[in-house]
């Protein structure tokens, strides 16, 4: 349940902006659940402000515990804002992947030994909150791996 953890700690404003980054031709990417939880028409949801429409997601979010649609959201924020930071990561600990995927996360793990050092490193590149981001993402993808967890746990 790392990445809702992760989003409740989050604010209004570092949400509206992954949401808004995820918009898709004037969509927003929970508008159809924001809709639906409004009582509106898909299309209808538009003429709101996408602040408004993200503080909406959020709540959805953090009141249903959906840690899978959670992970979706930050995961497609991260690949599509921050896939550098994603591919260092995996290319540095590795984690066999495709431009980001990995095939068999059970399979393919990061090397324990390298963790903190490349984190460190990626700290040095992006922005904290997007490595923070995504090591709530890996201590949730791999559990086993005590060392992301308490990197994340850390930086909370």
């Amino acid at each position: 349940m790392q990445v809702i953890d992760q989003l409740k700690a989050m604010s209004a404003e570092r949400f509206l902006a992954i949401y808004s980054s995820l918009d898709q031709h004037g969509f927003g990417p929970l508008d159809g659940e924001v809709a639906k939880s409004l009582r509106f028409r898909p299309q209808a949801v538009r003429k709101l402000p996408m602040a408004t429409r993200a503080k909406r997601a959020k709540q959805i979010l953090e009141t249903s515990g959906n840690s899978e649609l959670t992970y979706e959201l930050i995961g497609g924020y991260l690949l599509k804002n921050c896939k550098a930071l994603v591919t260092e990561f995996l290319d540095a600990t590795g984690v066999k992947h495709e431009d980001g995927m990995i095939e068999d996360v059970d399979a393919s793990q990061p090397d324990r030994k390298k963790i903190k050092s490349v984190v460190a490193e990626l700290d040095k590149k992006y922005a904290p909150a997007d490595v923070t981001l995504y090591l709530a993402i890996c201590a949730e993808q791999w559990p086993k791996v005590t060392e992301l967890q308490e990197l994340w746990e850390a930086r909370r």
